[in-house]
């Protein structure tokens, strides 16, 4: 059967890519065996995880040698992420495994010296082969795109790989990278388009209406020299155009959260505590009523992408009574969220290794793996991130390979990884008086003077507190693997006073990778405030977003006055 294909290697989500090709009015097939590949009309390979297992999986399942065929044909092929870097000749990531070689050039990874490490968010691309080639694959030139890999191929003037195959070049920090390439009927891109707004779909659009055809007939004998010469180092003429050096375009990111649990008849619901009470007060004897019900989870998810979400987090604070393999109403939420909203997603809760009621044992890499397969870019992993973090300091400073943050990391990459951090202050008049501890001076006194403070982890959704502090616990994260903190605050929870700042320089000085403010924000200067006083890359709220007592438009539109760079409200699908 011809067509379109996937070829899905197992692992990340693709639901979203499925979902954006189905609402362009395309059908598509799964590749489910090495001879299905010469069959496709056109193929998409997307890429999700590290570039090894990616390419171990194409060598185990037969793949690699069809689509270098496929490939010399000059068919339309679309790679994505570790889809496209699968094309070049090898990976610092995976040292000894050797990519395709269709492409010249090695995939390196990122410097964290003056940037965070993975390059998680909202991106410019700047065309370098002419607006043509970029309009006739649906990119707009300056338009941020999604990113998430900590791995890229340098962009260096004069270097083969620029000047052969690039179309477009992106800068982050003080590195500029090679984010889509072009050739002929190939069109690789390193960001995710299936997530990256109606701006992304656009691209997917381009490449399955058969629009992005501008100079393929002249590139063909190219990309057949290049599939033979694999390897070797070919070299062919360059596009003229080689732009001047760009500044850093990368944006800050504003994130929407919904807190999801079952009300008291059984029904998810979207929700929000006060330093984590999600319970109305009753009227009549003071105790808990019903949970705070704020709306439906993908109603609300669907709302805030229209708005200009840059993300979406779903935190399942219900708990799971058996097992979330079975947790079929929250699975139906990232499903049907994936079918509408187009920008990351990331799912917490129950992330951890399980037992059914019938004994049977489920690792956290196949709870997982069941989220990524129903919608989700991410996983959140709370509770079990203390405990991993835990027996990393009882083993010397070492992980043994077994934690939900190693073996998801390994399997999906680290960028698949979030750990939310549900840290408490714990007031001292000394440094002295907490000894194992990493204290700091906060903004302000303690409720009898203190004048100081260590932040302590929590687990069980804050309600028991364990002998680490929050340095202690990002710091260990980091080594094992995870990609992103999810930094909230329980006493600044639900206050609208503000993020605690004090908190979050503390942990952005600790570790490298993408830290995301959570709790207290309550106006949009909130949002300015945390992105100019600590840095982080992303901010979070809630409850404003629900009670509309904060619109999103107005976060947004406050920081641009500000001058912090944001990604802007997507325009209408182009049809």
């Amino acid at each position: 059967m011809t067509g379109t294909y996937l070829l899905d290697y197992g692992a990340g989500n693709v639901r979203s890519l499925v979902n954006a090709v189905k609402k362009l009015g395309h059908d598509i097939t799964y590749v489910k065996d090495p001879s299905d590949i010469l069959k496709a009309d056109k193929l998409i390979f997307p890429g999700v995880g590290a570039f090894g297992s990616a390419m171990q999986s194409l060598h185990s399942k037969g793949y690699a040698e069809p689509l270098k065929q496929y490939l010399a044909l000059n068919k339309p092929f679309m790679g994505i992420c570790v889809g496209m870097q699968s094309l070049f000749e090898g990976s610092d990531e995976s040292p000894n495994v050797p990519g395709l070689g269709i492409i010249p050039g090695r995939v390196r990874l990122f410097s964290a010296k003056d940037k965070a490490v993975p390059h998680m968010g909202w991106n410019t691309a700047r065309t370098i082969q002419g607006g043509d080639r970029a309009k006739g694959c649906g990119l707009e030139d300056g338009r941020a795109y999604y990113f998430v890999h900590s791995f890229a191929v340098p962009f260096v003037e004069g270097s083969p790989e620029a000047r052969e195959w690039c179309l477009t070049t992106t800068q982050y920090g003080g590195e500029a990278f090679i984010s889509s390439v072009r050739r002929g009927n190939v069109f690789c891109t390193q960001f995710h388009p299936e997530k990256s707004g109606f701006a992304g779909v656009n691209v997917l659009k381009a490449f399955l209406d058969g629009n992005a055809s501008v100079g393929a007939e002249l590139d063909a004998a190219l990309i057949q020299a290049s599939v033979f010469a694999a390897g070797g180092g070919l070299s062919v003429l360059a596009p003229s155009y080689i732009p001047e050096p760009t500044q850093d375009q990368f944006t800050k990111r504003i994130v929407a959260c919904l807190d999801v649990r079952a009300n008291d008849q059984g029904d998810l619901v979207v929700t929000k505590g006060d330093q984590y009470d999600v319970r109305e007060q009753s009227t009549t004897d003071g105790k808990g009523g019903d949970v705070r019900n704020l709306g439906k989870p993908v109603e609300l998810a669907r709302r805030y992408f229209e708005e200009g979400a840059d993300e979406i987090t779903f935190l399942n604070i219900t708990s799971f009574r058996n097992c979330p393999l079975t947790d079929l109403p929250m699975l139906e939420v990232l499903r049907r969220t994936s079918e509408t909203v187009f920008v990351p997603l990331t799912i917490g809760g129950g992330i951890k290794d399980v037992v059914d009621p019938d004994g049977k044992v489920h690792p956290a890499l196949e709870v997982a793996g069941e989220y990524f397969r129903n919608g989700a870019d991410k996983v959140s992993i709370g509770s079990d991130a203390v405990y991993a973090a835990e027996k990393y300091y009882a083993l010397g400073g070492r992980g043994d390979g077994t934690s939900a943050i190693e073996t998801i990391a390994h399997a999906y990459g680290s960028q698949a990884v979030v750990i939310s951090v549900d840290p408490k202050k714990v007031y001292v008049n000394s440094p002295s008086d907490a000894p194992t501890h990493h204290v700091i001076q906060p903004a302000q006194l303690g409720p009898n003077g203190e004048k100081y403070c260590w932040y302590q982890c929590t687990v069980s959704g804050g309600r028991e507190g364990r002998d680490m502090d929050v340095r202690q616990l990002v710091t260990a994260c980091q080594a094992l693997g995870a990609g992103e903190i999810l930094l909230n605050s329980m006493d600044q929870d639900g206050m609208k006073q503000g993020y605690d700042l004090a908190l979050i320089n503390d942990v952005r000085s600790a570790i490298s990778i993408p830290v995301i403010a959570s709790s207290g924000a309550g106006a949009p200067q909130h949002f300015v405030e945390v992105f100019e006083k600590t840095g982080v890359e992303a901010a979070l709220a809630a409850g404003i977003f629900h009670r509309r007592e904060v619109p999103l438009e107005a976060v947004k539109d406050t920081c641009v006055m500000a001058g912090i760079r944001i990604r802007t409200i997507d325009a209408p699908l182009a049809v």
